[in-house]
């Protein structure tokens, strides 16, 4: 149980300090008594657990002052209560305003005085939460510190691994290596020309076009890597990528932006695409944005069966599929961005690229 508060009673006069000591311990505080103010210093600057101390009025001088300052520095929550008659307000309120005393009480209105001690126990207590609260938030501050860079070398480490791991996939694969990395811009400028600016939001469509191919990880090299033409078997377990990867990434780390784009990233406009024949506002608009960068990425790149051709050729092929392969607005967007910029973005993904030649010869086996 609490101790009861204790309550410095400093009055020269016995019988006005007995009659205190009794109404106080009848409302069960905790008293000591002092009959001058050096008496009450060496009590008040040796022990911290006073809640007030009780002065009556005595014309006070600079050394009372001085002891009066100290105790508040030695108890910042010591309540200092004035017992005042009403011959003397201009005297009280001056030490009100200059903060040597927090209260003043009628000396022989019990009541009056049991009120500003409770005011000042309930102030005590007030500042002794508010001390708890500033130490409770600043540990939070510091824990939540340590919380946001945890996060953010796990941020960092997730995302060194998600690069290095499509890396990895599109190296299975020489003749499309770095499409993963470029498609990821491609993919990231033409969602800022429609409209999303939500940094999470882009981040979360850069990952996932990041990871649209995750699921060939499943697919045999045999059909993968096949030279000449699949057959209809084969074809059938390339079209299961998207599905294969959607459940690789759902036992992750399942963000709805990256799930859409690893799942309907094949879907067409008009509802003739796979896994599940989705049409127009049916795909989610990140999968309709990475369809048309993924489109882009494959015709301006080098493939064995055909030259790369340029962002012009590119974008005449893009329109004639609006509405059919693609969504008519987001064709609208691509169109809006200079070919030079796309150029730019091609030449800043693929630069640190060794030539096709190497490659190549690097691929194949001893």
């Amino acid at each position: 149980m609490a101790a009861p508060p204790k309550i410095l009673i400093i009055d020269e006069d016995l019988n006005k300090r007995s009659n205190l000591v009794k109404f106080l311990k009848r409302k069960d505080f905790e008293t000591e008594e002092a009959a001058t103010f050096n008496e009450a210093a060496n009590k008040l600057l040796n022990d911290d657990s006073f809640s007030a101390a009780l002065i009556r009025f005595v014309p006070f001088d600079s050394q009372s002052l001085s002891i009066l300052h100290s105790a508040k520095s030695f108890n910042p929550q010591l309540g200092i209560l004035m017992l005042s008659d009403i011959a003397t307000p201009d005297m009280a309120i001056q030490l009100l305003e200059k903060g040597t005393v927090d209260q003043v009480a009628a000396p022989d209105n019990l009541a009056t005085v049991f009120s500003a001690i409770m005011n000042e126990l309930s102030k005590r207590k007030l500042m002794q939460k508010n001390k708890d609260y500033l130490k409770r938030l600043n540990l939070y501050r510091s824990e939540q510190k340590e919380h946001l860079r945890k996060a953010l070398d796990l941020e960092e480490a997730y995302d060194t691994t998600l690069e290095n791991l499509m890396t990895a996939l599109d190296l299975r694969d020489v003749e499309t290596f770095g499409h993963s990395r470029s498609v990821a811009k491609y993919t990231s400028v033409l969602a800022k020309a429609l409209g999303f600016d939500d940094k999470e939001t882009l981040d979360n469509i850069k990952k996932g076009a990041l990871l649209h191919d995750v699921g060939k990880i499943a697919i045999p090299d045999a059909i993968l890597k096949k030279d000449g033409p699949l057959t209809d078997m084969e074809w059938e377990k390339i079209k299961l990528h998207p599905s294969l990867g959607y459940g690789l990434i759902k036992e992750v780390k399942l963000v709805r932006e990256i799930g859409n784009i690893i799942l309907y990233h094949h879907e067409r406009f008009d509802g003739t695409g796979y896994p599940k024949g989705l049409k127009n506002n049916q795909i989610p608009k990140e999968a309709r944005i990475f369809a048309l960068a993924d489109a882009l990425d494959a015709i301006t790149s080098h493939r064995p069966y055909r030259r790369q051709r340029g962002f012009g050729s590119a974008r005449k092929e893009i329109e004639a599929n609006s509405g059919t392969q693609f969504d008519p607005q987001v064709v609208e967007a691509f169109c809006s961005i200079e070919p030079d910029t796309w150029e730019k973005i091609r030449y800043e993904t693929t630069k640190i690229l060794p030539p096709m030649e190497e490659m190549v010869r690097a691929s194949r086996p001893v």
